[in-house]
């Protein structure tokens, strides 16, 4: 099986390369049809059972293994950034001395919490009762 694809979706590539049982898979971006002899090529060690991956998807995999953060987008980087200043998730009530991280972003509890969310499914950090994941996403940012 070749994949061929307009654009990087590691995710994707990810799952055809952990979906393969010993037959030739192959995932590469379209641009490289037009190199017919490269193509042509990763048509024939495929079918042979060989693996073919375009330089551009293993580029791509080994950033996001060397930066967690690069899975994030530019609005979940601003909440974690924004809790590692400190902030809280929910509203501030009167009294309260710490800004949260929905009044800095003139957004809404519910926006930030799926944001959080997010952050925490891409930085791969699971729900366990000996781990703080809130304390864990934010040390991920500071080591950056």
């Amino acid at each position: 099986m070749l994949v061929l694809s307009q654009y990087v979706q590691r995710a994707y590539a990810e799952d055809l390369l952990d979906s393969c049982d010993g037959t030739g898979v192959g995932h590469l971006l379209k641009e490289r049809v037009g190199k017919v002899e490269e193509f042509v090529d990763a048509l024939r060690r495929v079918a042979d059972g060989g693996t073919v991956v375009d330089p551009e998807v293993v580029r791509q995999l080994l950033r996001h293994r060397r930066d967690p953060l690069s899975r994030l987008t530019a609005r979940e980087r601003e909440v974690l950034a924004l809790m590692a200043e400190g902030r809280s998730n929910a509203s501030v009530a009167e009294g309260r001395s710490n800004a949260s991280v929905a009044e800095a972003l003139t957004g809404s509890e519910g926006t930030v919490s799926k944001h959080f969310g997010s952050i925490l499914t891409k930085l791969d950090l699971s729900l366990t009762d000996a781990t703080n994941r809130r304390v864990l996403a934010v040390l991920a940012y500071l080591r950056k």
